[in-house]
This record gives structure tokens, C-alpha cells and sequence, in this order.
């Protein structure tokens, strides 16, 4: 990587760029195969690296998944075009380069880095009840905490896998005790942890809000996830659909002189959020509008807040309708995907591809600088029936989130 070329992609891009498909396999995961991969791709990494069913956008933040993680798993690629050459270089060294010229003095300044990422988590069943650490515990092991928040896009749910539900929390009533030991019986077989939970039903649409702390049991819808900057977890189901979790992902992340400490466990639990009794009340969001519809409307588009009750992160749906031009500003830095249509993103080609080959790139998902967020992105839908939709994420303690 040149300096000069971070530089020369920026100016080119008017302060926006170009990012590669960031594509992340789980071992653990089976794909649901709704992001748009080729059906001959899912295992492109090869089958003991498990199936893809995520890709990362706007990601400085490497993948966790053990031993045999490649080296750029999970960072994002910037890519531009230089006398006919296709080049690239990392997101995360274009961040060190430009710094507060790239994601704002407001965010550098605090975090010295792109303090989030968001990702498509796409699948085909329920994944183990599991929780990410807050700050006091994942500072143990030198890592940040990990909030993250959940959205279901319309567009690429189609069907809703095997099991579309989520558990989150436990029960009002629930002890301490009652939790303990149901992870000293992790290797036991089934240790029944979500039989202290609830699950809820999820719908295309709507959100959630998931802070650090929470035990959860992401269902089968493809989500869409804003999340902090982090890949710190820890599995406290041991089965799920008859597929065994090894148990060394119950001690995942867990400090070394902490290993085989079940209280640790459960000290790792914000009580007072899991059993709230209105668990669903403080943590469902449906989307609300950013300004009034009406307005929207009449300039050709409509913005929705769909991420919004953490102070970590935000995210929002822009629709621009067929046949319309907008000029839409914001006063942060983003991160974008194009879940749907196509057209111009300032001086950027966009386009929402039905189908993806591993390794291919696309005109689907840019990198948005403060300064170029504020001038205002002109976004032109040349289609006369497709809308643009396109999702949009944040940093944290967004200026414009007034909710």
C-alpha cells in the first residue's frame, strides 16, 4: 500500500470509496444463501473453514475464527481504478491515513480508529444462545465490548429459514444459580439454557436492540447488523438443532485465570437487563421517519431511522423513488450497502447485483467521508418502476440522531 494511492482514491472518489465484498465463513454456521453468493461459493474457503453466511461492510476489524482465519478475514478492501488498474488497499489503513479527514475529528479523536462495522448474518437455523462481553470484561483480555443491533431487510428474506425466532434474555424469575448450572452441564449433552429464555418472533421490517451483556439466540432471518467494532463472544448453549458447540467456545474470550470459573460466567451477564420484564418494549424498534413523510415525499424520497437506541452506533434505510434526484446530507461518516436498484452515488456507479461470484467486485458499497457526508451525496434512480434502497451505518454518538 502507497500513501499516495489512499489519497489519489479519495480525491477520485470526491471523498467517497469503493469497497470490496467482505466475505466471513463460520464454522459453526450453516448459510441461508440470501446475500446473493453464487450457490457454488458458500464454501469457497474450503469445508473445514465452514460455510460463508456473513459478509462485513465498512469493516477495520479482523475476523475471530481461530487458528485458520486468513490474514485480511473480516477488513475491508477499498478498491479504485488508476490508468486501467483495478488496485486495492485496506479500509483500516486508509482510516490511519486520513484520519479525521476520513471519519471525523469527533471520532478519531476518541477512538483513534473506525470504532464500528456492520455485516449481513444470513442463516439457514438458529445460532446458540451466546453473549458479548461489556467493557469491564472484555478489557481483561484486551478487547472492546460489543453492542450490536439487528435489522431484517425485506428485500433479502424471502423465506425465513428453519427457525425464524429469537430467544433474548431470561425469564423474569430466573436466579443466578439456575443459569450456573446450566453451563456447568454444557458437556453434558443439551444443557437447555434457552428454556430460561423467550424467544420472539421476527419480522421484516422491524429491529433490535442488543447491548453488550444480553443472552441471545439470533433466529434464521438474514439480519442486518450494526455493531461495535469488536468480534468478542462467548457460547453458553451447548446444542442446538442436534449440532454440537465445542466447549471451548463456552470459555471463549473468558481471561485465563477465569477458565473453568462458572461464576465468571455468570458475572459476565447484565442481570438487570435480561430478566427485565420489558425486555421488548426498551429493545424492538420499528423504523421512523428522519423527517416528516410528507416532505420526503415530495423531493422523491424517504429516509427511516432503523437503527437508533444505541448511543454505539445508528443506522438508516434511504429509498429514492424511480425517476427521482436527491441531494441527502448527514453530519457523520458512514458506511453504505445497496440492498436494491441502481444508479449514481455522486460520482460513484451503484448497483444492487442478483448474484455474486467469491472474489468478484461490485458497485454495491462505498465508504462516505464527514466532509462529503455534509456537502451532500447526489443519488440519481434513472429506473422508471426499481426504487433505490440503500442501508446506511454510523459511528457512534451520531450528531443527527435526535430520537
Amino acid at each position: 500500500m502507497k500513501r499516495s494511492e489512499i489519497h489519489a482514491a479519495f480525491e477520485q472518489g470526491k471523498g467517497i470509496f469503493r469497497l470490496a465484498p467482505n466475505w466471513v465463513p463460520r464454522s459453526f454456521c450453516v448459510p441461508g444463501r440470501r446475500i446473493k453468493l453464487h450457490p457454488d461459493d458458500y464454501y469457497a474457503l474450503g469445508m473445514n473453514r465452514g460455510g460463508i453466511d456473513e459478509r462485513w461492510f465498512s469493516s477495520t476489524t479482523p475476523a475471530d475464527n481461530g487458528p485458520l482465519t486468513g490474514e485480511f478475514e473480516g477488513l475491508s478492501f477499498c478498491v479504485y481504478e488508476d490508468k486501467g488498474e483495478t488496485k486495492q488497499f485496506l479500509l483500516r489503513d486508509a482510516v490511519d491515513e486520513l484520519k479525521g479527514a476520513l471519519i471525523g475529528e469527533r471520532l478519531w479523536n476518541t477512538y483513534g480508529k473506525w470504532p464500528m462495522f456492520s455485516k449481513f448474518f444470513d442463516n439457514k437455523g438458529p445460532l446458540p444462545h451466546h453473549i458479548h462481553h461489556r467493557d469491564e470484561h472484555a478489557s481483561k483480555i484486551g478487547m472492546m465490548g460489543k453492542p450490536e443491533a439487528y435489522y431484517f431487510p425485506p428485500q433479502l428474506n424471502n423465506h425465513g429459514g428453519d427457525f425464524p425466532y429469537t430467544f433474548f434474555g431470561l425469564q423474569p424469575g430466573v436466579t443466578k444459580e439456575q443459569v450456573k448450572q446450566a453451563l456447568m452441564a454444557f458437556t453434558k449433552g443439551d444443557n437447555k439454557i434457552t428454556d430460561l429464555s423467550s424467544a420472539y418472533r421476527l419480522v421484516p421490517g422491524t429491529g433490535w436492540d442488543v447491548p453488550p451483556g444480553v443472552l441471545h439466540a439470533p433466529g434464521s432471518l438474514c439480519t442486518y447488523e450494526p455493531q461495535m467494532a469488536s468480534d468478542v463472544f462467548a457460547m453458553y448453549q451447548s446444542l442446538v438443532n442436534d449440532a454440537v458447540i465445542e466447549e471451548d467456545l463456552l470459555w471463549k474470550n473468558t481471561p485465563k485465570d477465569k477458565l473453568g470459573d462458572f461464576d465468571y460466567l455468570v458475572d459476565v451477564i447484565d442481570w438487570e437487563v435480561n430478566v427485565d420484564p420489558l425486555f421488548a418494549e426498551h429493545h424492538f424498534m420499528v423504523p421512523k421517519p428522519v423527517r416528516p413523510v410528507e416532505e420526503m415525499h415530495e423531493l422523491g424520497y424517504e429516509e427511516k431511522w432503523i437503527v437508533y437506541r444505541s448511543p454505539a452506533f445508528s443506522a438508516k434505510e434511504l429509498t429514492v423513488y424511480p425517476g427521482a434526484s436527491v441531494t441527502i446530507t448527514d453530519n457523520a461518516a458512514y458506511g453504505m450497502y445497496v440492498v436494491q436498484g441502481h444508479g449514481t452515488f455522486g460520482t460513484c456507479n451503484i448497483e444492487s447485483p442478483a448474484l455474486i461470484r467469491f472474489g468478484q467486485l461490485t458497485y454495491d458499497e462505498y465508504f462516505v467521508s464527514e466532509d462529503a457526508a455534509k456537502d451532500g451525496v447526489r443519488i440519481v434512480n434513472p429506473s422508471k418502476s426499481d426504487p433505490i434502497v440503500i442501508l446506511k451505518h454510523f459511528g457512534a454518538g451520531n450528531p443527527d440522531l435526535k430520537l
